[in-house]
C-alpha cells in the first residue's frame, strides 16, 4: 500500500525546520506531496509560484517528495489525490495546541485522513518564517536558518544593505 502524506504550509520562507520535517517524513512515507497554502488573508513576501519554485530547488535530490498548491480546506485537497496522512511538524507546546484543534476539526470532517505529528529537531525549535524574514529584512545573516537559494531569494526581496 502507497502511504502518501501532505506537509501543508505557507513556507513564506521554507526554512532549515521545513525541509527538516520534509526530509524525515520522505524516510517515513513512501510518498510526501509538499503543498503552499494558497492563503488570501495573509500579505506573503514570496508568490505562490515563487514558494513552489523555492520548494522544488531545495527537495530535487528527494525523488519521493513532489510540490504543490492549494486553496480552500486542506482535508478537501488530501482526499482529492488519495493521500490519508496530514504530516505536522511541532516545535513548542503552544505549536500542539494549535495543531491538536485542527487535526480535531480535519478528523470531524474525514475520519480517513490521519495526522501525523514530528518534533521538530532541536536546532529549530525556535525558528520560523517569520522571524527569518524580520532579520533578513534588517540584512542579518539567515544562512543558518535556509537553504542558499532562499537565503538568495530573500536578498533579491530585501535589496543589499547600504
Amino acid at each position: 500500500m502507497n502511504k502518501k502524506a501532505v506537509c501543508s504550509g505557507s513556507f513564506d520562507p521554507v526554512t532549515l525546520g521545513h525541509l527538516d520535517i520534509i526530509k524525515r517524513g520522505a524516510n517515513v512515507f513512501d510518498e510526501v506531496i509538499v503543498v503552499v497554502a494558497n492563503n488570501q488573508g495573509k500579505k506573503p513576501l514570496f508568490s505562490v509560484e515563487e514558494r513552489i519554485s523555492l520548494l522544488q530547488e531545495v527537495t530535487r535530490d528527494l525523488p519521493n517528495v513532489r510540490v504543490d498548491s492549494f486553496s480552500g480546506l486542506l482535508i478537501d485537497y488530501v482526499k482529492s489525490i488519495g493521500a490519508n496522512v496530514i504530516l505536522r511538524g511541532l516545535r513548542a507546546v503552544s505549536d500542539f495546541e494549535y495543531e491538536m484543534q485542527i487535526a480535531s476539526i480535519n478528523k470531524k470532517l474525514n475520519e480517513e485522513i490521519e495526522t501525523f505529528f514530528m518534533m521538530t529537531n532541536n536546532q529549530y525549535s525556535f525558528l520560523s518564517s517569520s522571524i527569518v524574514k524580520e532579520a533578513a529584512k534588517y540584512h542579518a545573516s539567515v544562512a543558518d536558518l535556509v537553504p542558499p537559494v532562499v537565503q538568495d531569494a530573500l536578498k533579491e526581496k530585501f535589496g543589499t544593505p547600504r
